[in-house]
């Protein structure tokens, strides 16, 4: 079963205004590391708490018309988009329970289609008798070990699907791993582009769509002012909204992964590309890195750095 990637249309575009804070840095980066055409896809991830006052220039792009998850969003924002992921339109259960829109224990459904449901109930064929699982069932691993379960309407690709974890004793072990802003306390999560320049607005959180290859200097950069080693903590499921948003935002500290299934699958994301994560704080030390050791580390050497 190939589950179908939402299309989004470009929701801003850069109209000659002055260059933001995120996009200043970033040119930096790319100019230190010294490659013809070289582009590495970069969103913005902003927390909004429920006391806080969400901008009018936010608000814009708040859909309400369609269901988005937070890897879709994510790969949106890469390539330019600026999407606002609330309790109504978020696609995803997990990632709402990961950035503290919904309560992890909440045993009621979600209101309405979501993404990732949405391709239970196709698959259930249960139609309109299809009942969504609620936040407690992604929570008790029952989603998760669906098969175990003997909630065939959770599978994702029909009656013969594993699930993915193989039983509900291991799914719940993994799920206590997942770092996630509980209870919850946000309203909206906004992801935006460089290009978003309609405010200045600073970033909890930066993600990178990388190459390996780019990996390995963004570490040769944060290391070169601070000698600290990069640790990359990762799962099977819940990567972007866990590994690459949540955990940076709570522990401050950078995190890379491999992606996972929603991302491959439902946001496509390339084959040689993964994802890294950081707080904004560490970005600017990364830039600042990747100026000082320019002539210490030449990216643009190193085999397969030039782009085709």
């Amino acid at each position: 079963m190939k589950i179908q990637r939402v299309k989004i249309p470009i929701l801003y575009q850069l109209i000659g205004r002055n260059m933001n804070t995120i996009n200043q840095l970033y040119n930096k980066m790319i100019k230190a590391m010294n490659v013809k055409g070289l582009e590495i896809p970069i969103a913005a991830v902003k927390f909004f708490r429920k006391e806080d006052v969400i901008p009018d220039e936010v608000l814009e792009y708040n859909p309400e018309d369609i269901t988005i998850s937070s890897c879709q969003a994510n790969k949106q924002a890469h390539l330019g988009d600026a999407i606002l992921l609330t309790r109504d339109n978020i696609g995803c259960i997990a990632a709402a329970i990961s950035f503290g829109l919904v309560d992890q224990n909440d045993d009621k459904p979600l209101m309405g289609g979501r993404v990732y449901t949405d391709i239970m109930k196709k698959q259930s064929k249960l139609d309109d008798n299809f009942m969504p699982p609620s936040p407690k069932d992604f929570t008790e691993g029952i989603v998760y070990a669906c098969r175990e379960s003997k909630r065939t309407d959770f599978c994702l690709f029909g009656t013969d699907d594993s699930g993915r974890f193989r039983n509900r004793e291991i799914a719940k072990k993994a799920i206590q791993d997942m770092m996630a802003i509980q209870p919850p306390v946000m309203k909206g999560v906004f992801f935006f582009s460089k290009e978003f320049d309609e405010i200045d607005l600073i970033p909890d959180v930066i993600t990178l769509n990388i190459r390996p290859i780019e990996l390995t200097r963004i570490v040769q950069a944060y290391q070169y002012n601070t000698g600290k080693r990069v640790t990359g903590n990762m799962g099977a499921v819940r990567v972007v909204n866990s590994d690459l948003i949540t955990r940076p935002y709570l522990t401050q500290k950078i995190n890379f992964s491999s992606y996972c299934i929603g991302a491959r699958l439902i946001a496509e994301y390339e084959p040689d590309r993964m994802g890294i994560g950081m707080p904004f704080s560490i970005f600017k030390e990364i830039v600042q890195g990747m100026e000082d050791s320019r002539t210490g580390y030449p990216f643009h050497l190193y085999p397969g750095a030039s782009i085709k």
